[in-house]
């Protein structure tokens, strides 16, 4: 596993699944918006060395060691460098994701604590358990309550930017000509400027889908170069060869759509792009500081 496969699986598993502590076994319940103000979640008072501090909010070094060992039980083939930096980039998002809930009036009531508290207690088979996984990851009571608030904040922030995507965007419906090769793309294009019918010729070179790619909206394929091409074509038009990784493609936009529907795969790859996004953005402006 390389860096950002590592780091890539970890934000999802962290930012874009329910919310949960990892150790215990399962996911909590979504924070809810009616709770009542009482508490900013992202300060700590303590004076315990800091991992990580972000704009002034840090990650006690206990909870950061007990974080990377659980992180390097779940991935044994991961190497500390690896390790070390997925954990730290979860912990720099989530100090992020709870500052800007803070900067949106957010925060968690001491009720709504304790019933996610209580929750996870009932998960792991009760109270004594729940505070034995305190006691050998690095937590105290305070300690725990902070983290936990933190993550819940956290969390409501993540659904605030994910909820923000819209449900349609502009999209293509498209169809290709897919090659292993140069010189069969250039064949196959010669024959396009020759007449040949590009549905004829998209079967021929695929059956079993004919080229059909359907609908995406931009910022949904991993290659620049091929979604520009997309978007610069009207219905009826094709592109030049396009070169990716997966080879020689020439492309055909069938139908344009200003406002189509986004397919569950779509809407969720534009809501991780959009909370990635977000995170860079506050990064770029943030005051982000690691242990020596």
């Amino acid at each position: 596993m390389n860096v950002q496969t590592s780091k890539l699986r970890f934000t999802i598993l962290l930012l874009l699944s329910a919310l949960a502590l990892t150790a215990c076994g399962g996911g909590g319940a979504s924070p809810t918006p009616e709770s009542t103000p009482t508490e900013v979640p992202t300060a700590t008072a303590t004076t315990e060395p800091m991992a990580v501090s972000v704009n002034g909010d840090g990650i006690p070094m206990a909870e950061f060691q007990a974080e990377l060992a659980r992180y390097q039980s779940a991935h044994p083939e991961a190497t500390p460098e690896t390790a070390t930096q997925a954990v730290l980039d979860y912990f720099i998002d989530e100090l992020l994701l709870a500052r800007g809930a803070a900067s949106q009036g957010y925060t968690v009531d001491d009720a709504a604590l304790q019933a996610r508290i209580d929750a996870l207690a009932a998960q792991v088979g009760g109270a004594e358990t729940l505070a034995a996984w305190q006691v050998q990851n690095g937590y105290d009571e305070a300690s725990f309550r902070r983290a936990l608030r933190r993550q819940i904040a956290a969390a409501w922030m993540r659904d605030q930017i994910i909820a923000a995507v819209p449900g349609t965007a502009e999209q293509v419906h498209v169809r290709q000509i897919l090659l292993y090769n140069e010189s069969d793309a250039l064949e196959a294009m010669v024959q396009l400027r020759a007449g040949t019918d590009f549905n004829s010729l998209a079967a021929y070179y695929d059956a079993l889908t004919q080229g059909e790619l359907g609908w995406f909206p931009r910022g949904y394929l991993p290659e620049p170069a091929f979604e520009e091409a997309a978007f610069a074509l009207q219905p009826g038009q094709y592109s030049d060869i396009i070169h990716t990784e997966a080879g020689y493609h020439i492309i055909m936009v069938i139908e344009r759509d200003p406002a189509h529907p986004l397919s569950p795969d779509a809407l969720l790859t534009l809501q991780y792009r959009a909370l990635e996004d977000w995170l860079s953005q506050q990064r770029q402006q943030g005051t982000i500081i690691l242990a020596p």
